[in-house]
């Protein structure tokens, strides 16, 4: 689906064809109220025209791109032939309107040859009529996604009502839990776990939401756990409607958590599809451990991972390896576990690297030993063996067959995407990262697989789009390493010398002792194919990287 597609699901025709209630946005000393289709400044009503005021709604709703002309005549003249004077006509009308002026641009910018942006700061706040928000406002609505051809769903996070903020993990997996179950279903699209954690400790509109993730399906729940007790409620959504159509409670001891994750996750599925056989909906039931405390442990690790700070991994790791003590055939602990060695070298935080590789491998290895049907296992474990291991045959065999469990895996593309980038197979790398950023559309992560597409890029000889991903990814992560080496050597190979040098020396001032040989050492050697590899250090030293 096209920007231009994207950008009409956000007009307001098509918005009140399909019953999606509005919001009012506030810039400046202006309102826009799109229910009322009323425009206030300083408190005063502003008469404009219909068209001048689809055509303002249209600039704000999509004030994250560019819009060309042919965006404005598709959207608000409906696509009829429109002379280049009556669209300027508009713009000065609109601009006028609020204030603006097409001398400051202040608002409503003309870039030339290019089309038009609204650059003004927008806060949201609910119309009458709509639930309100925690607070009065939100962040500006994301562009809506077309619905996958298969039932879709989203598991926002439950909250905790334990009264114990120390609890917050244990219900932060729980909805891990039904994520990882619904998404061993092939015919289900699953919306990956970091991306519906953006709404967590946020009073969400279902519908708003719905769009944003392009899921026909919400899941919103609580989870109460006090003493030996646990209480999980849960509540299945149509987003476009609004309409509940499934809710239920779940009580039992601590002891049943796993059954009662079964059971949310059945019934769940049973509401999507209530044809589907019960035999299915048992193969989507997963039981890491049956030991309780060893889970435990697991969770709080988890939770550590997520900080994506050095001391988080270390703490996270230190907490996998009580819960494989506790339980010698934990696989998934095992698999996190490896997988904090792959976060190591990522990040640099390498102690002792031989050392590392042996216990990543060791680590990878025994997970497979009780993990071999749990695509996460594969994946977590099948990477570490890739990228830590170098054993990119392995690597890439597990992910495939990680794939195939759990096609709606995120964390699974993603992964192969990076192994088939080392086995020399760019295209089909960037295919797999850009499935993963629709399985996971507003990831946290995001910039891990926009540096994967520009790496793959670069690999391909395609420079310039290999620059332009890692300046999308370096807006997000302008520290990042590897995405300033591949930006410099991009910029190098494509002949812009001067922004190569600029590159390099702000990844200088980052890890000044950063060399040539460095790379040969952690990143090359078996690690891919070395014609590419060749030709990242020659672009690397063209940008001016010691040896």
């Amino acid at each position: 689906m096209g920007l231009l597609e994207r950008g009409k699901l956000c007009a307001v025709s098509i918005a009140q064809e399909n019953g999606i209630s509005r919001l009012r946005y506030f810039f400046e000393d202006c309102v826009l109220d799109t229910d009322k289709r009323e425009l206030l400044r300083s408190g005063d009503p502003v008469s404009i025209t219909p068209q001048v005021f689809d055509l303002l709604e249209y600039l704000i709703l999509n004030q994250h791109r560019v819009l060309s002309k042919d965006d404005l005549i598709d959207a608000v003249w409906k696509g009829r032939i429109v002379s280049d004077a009556a669209v300027t006509t508009r713009l000065n009308a609109a601009r006028n309107a609020i204030g603006d002026n097409g001398e400051s641009q202040r608002l409503i910018r003309t870039l030339p040859r290019k089309g038009f942006r609204f650059v003004g700061e927008v806060r949201e706040a609910p119309a009458p009529g709509r639930a309100p928000d925690a607070e009065t406002t939100v962040e500006p609505s994301r562009p809506a996604l077309t619905l996958p051809d298969k039932p879709s769903i989203a598991v926002l996070p439950f909250a905790n009502l334990s009264g114990d903020a120390d609890q917050e993990y244990f219900a932060d997996g729980m909805v891990e839990e039904i994520i990882a179950g619904l998404s061993r279903f092939r015919w289900l699209f699953v919306i990956a776990r970091n991306s519906s954690f953006t709404y967590k400790a946020r009073a969400v509109d279902v519908r708003q939401v719905g769009r944003e993730l392009g899921v026909r399906y919400l899941l919103e729940g609580s989870v109460r756990k006090s003493a030996n007790r646990v209480r999980i409620s849960g509540q299945l959504i149509d987003a476009s409607s609004g309409t509940h159509l499934w809710a239920d409670r779940f009580e039992g001891t601590n002891e049943d958590v796993f059954a009662l994750q079964d059971q949310v996750t059945a019934s769940v599925v049973g509401a999507i599809a209530p044809r589907l056989e019960q035999a299915e909906i048992e193969r989507a039931r997963r039981k890491p451990t049956e030991n309780l405390d060893a889970y435990d442990l697991f969770l709080r690790g988890l939770a550590n991972v997520y900080k994506w700070t050095r001391e988080g991994n270390e703490e996270a790791l230190r907490l996998f390896y009580r819960a494989v003590e506790r339980d010698p055939d934990f696989a998934a602990a095992y698999a996190a576990a490896a997988d904090c060695f792959s976060r190591r070298k990522s990040f640099g935080w390498v102690i002792d690297r031989e050392k590392e590789i042996a216990e990543a491998k060791r680590l990878a290895r025994r997970a497979l030993q009780s993990g071999k049907d749990d695509a996460t296992v594969l994946c977590l474990a099948g990477f570490a063996l890739a990228f830590v291991a170098r054993d990119l045959d392995d690597g890439a065999a597990l992910l495939d067959q990680a794939l195939l469990i759990n096609p709606n895996l995120a964390l699974g593309w993603v992964t192969s995407g990076w192994v088939k980038v080392w086995l020399g197979e760019p295209d089909r790398a960037v295919e797999r990262f850009a499935h993963a950023m629709r399985l996971s559309p507003v990831d946290p992560n995001l910039v891990i697989m926009q540096q994967g597409i520009a790496h793959a890029h670069f690999f391909a000889g395609r420079y310039d789009e290999a620059l332009t991903w890692a300046k999308v990814a370096l807006r997000g992560w302008p520290d990042g390493q590897s995405l300033l080496r591949v930006a410099a050597a991009s910029s190098a190979l494509a002949g812009r010398d001067k922004e190569a040098k600029r590159l390099i020396a702000r990844l200088l001032e980052i890890n000044p002792s950063l060399q040539v040989s460095w790379l040969f050492e952690n990143l090359m050697g078996p690690h891919g194919r070395p014609e590419y590899w060749a030709k990242y250090v020659d672009g690397l030293r063209k940008a001016g990287l010691p040896e």
